[in-house]
């Protein structure tokens, strides 16, 4: 069973694998494949404005405890002054102790900063790859889209395509009913001549009546010849008596000769 079953895996991950295959367009892949860069580099530029957020917010902590630190120094500037020693060492105190995180707060801006600048030059360098895979994909995409059409119009001028072989199926089998029924019709019409068939609306003839139909035909032809051949030749011996007629009248015209008188 363990053989069947592996063989059935075999076969059925075949079948989608040839499946997947016929169904996926490269185009759509890498459209796909150039929106989740571009969802990637979004990313990197969200936390780049965080980090500089941070930074932003460490700065003005840094301004308020630094501005703190002066008005405490000048505090105890001026309780010295006045000759309030314990004043002045409790605002050095305090000051102190604010120094402390203003080192701390100048320590975390250092790393932001730091961190800011390569989140920078990552998203400029994944900017640049972006840029770079979508100009290769439009490339492929052209390239891809160029070679199908290619494909289709040799499939097309060959016949082998799907369109292409309907209709010319289409073709062949009207070629196909056109002779069979132009055999079908000169088949009728030769046993409708021959009288095997006969002609149910009345309007044709019997195989005697053809047969006199043509004999007359011919005999009107024949006669229709003799006729002219008779005119011909009536024409030719008319002409020959007129001539004949001339020429005798021409020949007995009496000539002048010399008359002689009785004495």
């Amino acid at each position: 069973m363990s053989g069947v079953m592996k063989r059935m895996g075999m076969i059925f991950r075949a079948k989608a694998n040839k499946a997947l295959d016929r169904a996926e367009d490269p185009r759509e892949t890498l459209d796909y494949s150039y929106q989740k860069q571009l969802e990637l580099l979004q990313k990197v530029r969200r936390g780049v404005a965080d980090v500089a957020t941070s930074r932003k917010r460490l700065e003005l902590q840094l301004n308020q405890l630094q501005g703190q630190s002066t008005k405490l120094e000048d505090q105890g500037r001026k309780a010295l002054a006045l000759g309030r020693e314990d004043l002045a060492r409790e605002a050095l105190s305090r000051r102190a102790a604010l120094q402390q995180q203003v080192t701390d707060l100048e320590t975390q801006h250092q790393t932001l900063q730091g961190e800011e600048e390569k989140l920078t030059l990552a998203a400029q360098r994944l900017q640049a790859k972006v840029d770079a895979f979508r100009t290769k994909k439009e490339t492929i995409k052209a390239t891809y889209t160029a070679a199908q059409a290619q494909t289709r119009i040799g499939e097309a001028f060959s016949g082998i395509s799907e369109e292409m072989g309907d209709v010319g199926m289409a073709i062949q089998r009207a070629e196909d009913k056109t002779a069979q029924l132009q055999a079908r019709a000169g088949a009728i019409d030769e046993l409708l001549a021959s009288g095997v068939l006969d002609d149910q609306s009345g309007l044709a003839k019997d195989d005697i009546q053809s047969e006199l139909d043509r004999l007359s035909g011919g005999t009107d032809v024949e006669l229709e010849l003799q006729r002219m051949k008779a005119e011909l030749a009536g024409g030719s011996s008319q002409q020959a008596i007129e001539g004949g007629t001339g020429q005798g009248q021409t020949g007995s015209q009496p000539q002048d000769t010399p008359r002689f008188d009785k004495q």
